[in-house]
């Protein structure tokens, strides 16, 4: 049994053996990530499109990602449990920042939660810090922003992007986040990133030189069959397997050959008889 992980465990993994993070949005897959060793499980709101079905995380709620949270550490994971706040959460007022944030921790039981942007989300990080919540950064490709920067495009490409990226890391450092998601940004500059800041990065399309990485779960399973981007690998396909599965019972149903003997109930000895001698019957 692993000793529960926390902010403070996290940041001081910097420099260490990769962080472990992974995506996961109800009991049964965060009882598997758990099982598989996580550091970290994110309840993203990535489950907006990859659960959801819908275009892009812009669509859920912060009701639907409380409800997700809960599903997730009802598992009770050593993982520490990230939510990630939604759009239009903490963009509003501080007031409703804290109250959302809180919310993620009273109702959904998460450990931490996760906001993305730089220096214009300081006065909504610093005050969540304030209340005791820990926080997790998120810089570079930043979805919730999709709009503003045309679509699902690398950042920090320019001398001048690159320099507010790092200026935005090094602030968000000072805030005291406990670690910095950096999403679609060139692996140079996430180096630099992760060279200036004393809490650990997590690089998801950033690289090998963080110091951890994350993906979507369905992504690292094969779980579904949408195009992926470029820095997916999957280790399994786990749609084909399902398929398969679902396909060979649907087989057994249609030849009767499911359920078997083995596979069903039985009256004890006498019982049917009795039922028999009470009226007509075809069994």
């Amino acid at each position: 049994m692993r000793d529960q992980i926390t902010g403070p465990a996290i940041r001081a993994l910097k420099g260490g053996p990769g962080i472990r993070m992974v995506t996961a949005y109800d009991c049964p897959t965060a009882k598997i990530a758990d099982a598989a060793g996580a550091d970290i499980i994110l309840v993203g709101d990535s489950v907006s499109n990859v659960v959801l079905g819908r275009a892009s995380t812009l669509q859920v709620s912060m009701d639907e990602m409380v409800h997700h949270t809960r599903a997730v550490t009802a598992a009770s994971p050593c993982a520490l449990v990230v939510g990630d706040m939604p759009w239009l959460s903490y963009h509003v007022s501080i007031e409703d920042t804290v109250r959302n944030a809180g919310r993620f921790v009273r109702e959904g039981g998460a450990g931490a939660v996760k906001l993305e942007g730089g220096h214009k989300r300081l006065p909504m990080i610093e005050a969540v810090l304030d209340a005791e919540i820990p926080v997790m950064g998120h810089l570079g490709l930043t979805p919730q922003s999709v709009h503003t920067m045309g679509g699902y495009r690398v950042q920090g490409k320019g001398v001048e992007t690159a320099r507010e990226l790092l200026a935005d890391a090094r602030a968000l450092d000072e805030a005291g986040v406990f670690a910095i998601v950096l999403e679609g940004v060139p692996d140079v500059l996430a180096q630099l990133v992760t060279k200036q800041v004393s809490a650990p990065t997590i690089g998801i399309g950033a690289g090998a030189k963080v110091d951890g990485q994350v993906l979507v779960f369905h992504d690292v399973l094969g779980l579904h069959d949408g195009d992926l981007p470029k820095f997916v690998r999957q280790y399994a396909d786990l749609r084909g397997v399902a398929i398969s599965a679902l396909e060979a019972f649907f087989s057994d149903v249609q030849s009767g050959e499911f359920p078997s003997e083995d596979e069903t109930y039985h009256m004890p000895d006498g019982v049917i008889e009795a039922l028999l001698e009470d009226g007509p019957s075809d069994v």
